[in-house]
């Protein structure tokens, strides 16, 4: 827990390094009128939220950046309280009136447009895909295979290797039930895991299951699909400015499958998912800020809303901005699915 001065001194070095990009020095942070101390107070101030891992000094002579730490004790602060948080001017983007594809570019476009930054929006395949066929095959007698047929024609597999030679009947059992349970069902629904879930099955079958689960989700990734707007906004903003980080976002961008895992993560949060740096499991976004909020109806999330930048990005108005284009679309897919 931070004190009151702590917790103004650590803002105001957010704010600053927000707005300028530069380490920001304990007489810059002592001028603020909110503060009643002198620059003494806020070097010894400094150096206990330093110690608190919120803030780091780069160098001996410069002033003070936020940390990933620091700028997640901002972040989670915002959302507690809602400070900071009006609604974001500027986001109109008149979905009712467009065709579903239209609008997920309109929101990725404008999204973009307003916090100047990567703007990358999900959604489940137009082509409406659903399984149609399952197949559970032992490769070895402990190696499995599963193979996936789409209603479009697509076609996944995915190989589980197990400790012990699989029981043939479990695996034949396994391929009726999966069959069964799934077969016509659409590969973004999210209820999939749970048709799986029956109480009257055996921790061994149960066990056996979840091993298999996982084809299904990359299958429906490969299905979903995915707006990107501002790329080159990156680059000419000079927002980040170490090549490897630029390269490895390109890197991510181009494997379309990685970036749908990240953001299906975001559908698992009640609120806005934040990822700071270090937060992200993937190496391509830690040196990288992720803001994103899932959109959809009532029973069942579509999609997700997302932003990434830099670490030093303005968290406020991403988490403002990311969240009304979520609502808008939430609105825009009710309506449509109402008119159908």
């Amino acid at each position: 827990m931070l004190t009151e001065r702590q917790d103004r001194i650590l803002c105001k070095v957010v704010d600053d390094y927000l707005r300028t990009g530069q380490p920001v020095p304990s007489k810059s942070i002592a001028a603020d009128p909110e503060l009643d101390c002198g620059p003494s107070t806020v070097r010894s101030e400094l150096a206990l939220l330093e110690e608190q891992g919120l803030v780091g000094h780069p160098h001996v002579s410069a002033g003070r950046v936020p940390t990933d730490v620091g700028h997640r004790y901002i972040v989670d602060r915002m959302l507690a309280s809602g400070e900071g948080l009006a609604r974001a001017p500027g986001l109109e983007l008149s979905l009712i009136r467009r065709e579903v594809e239209e609008a997920m570019r309109v929101t990725t476009e404008t999204l973009s447009q307003v916090t100047n930054l990567l703007a990358v929006v999900s959604a489940p395949s137009l082509n409406t895909a659903t399984i149609r066929h399952i197949e559970v095959l032992a490769l070895q007698p402990q190696v499995v295979m599963v193979v996936i047929i789409t209603s479009t024609g697509g076609v996944s597999k995915m190989l589980c290797t197990f400790d012990r030679p699989v029981d043939p009947g479990l695996l034949t059992w396994a391929g009726e039930y999966l069959h069964e349970r799934l077969v016509g069902m659409g590969l973004g629904a999210r209820m999939l895991h749970q048709r799986l879930q029956e109480p009257s099955l055996s921790p061994v079958e149960l066990s056996f299951l979840e091993r298999l689960v996982p084809a299904f989700g990359d299958l429906a990734a490969e299905e979903d699909e995915l707006y990107v707007e501002g790329t080159a906004k990156l680059f000419s903003a000079s927002q980040i400015e170490d090549a490897a980080q630029l390269d490895g976002l390109v890197s991510l961008l181009e494997r379309r499958v990685l970036l749908l895992r990240v953001l299906r993560a975001a559908l698992a949060e009640p609120g806005v998912y934040v990822r700071i740096g270090h937060e992200n499991e993937l190496p391509a976004l830690r040196s990288l800020a992720l803001v994103a909020t899932s959109y959809g109806m009532a029973q069942r999330k579509l999609g997700a809303v997302s932003v990434i930048g830099p670490v030093h990005m303005d968290y406020a108005g991403a988490i403002v901005t990311v969240r009304e284009a979520a609502q808008q679309l939430s609105r825009f897919v009710e309506d449509a699915y109402a008119a159908n």
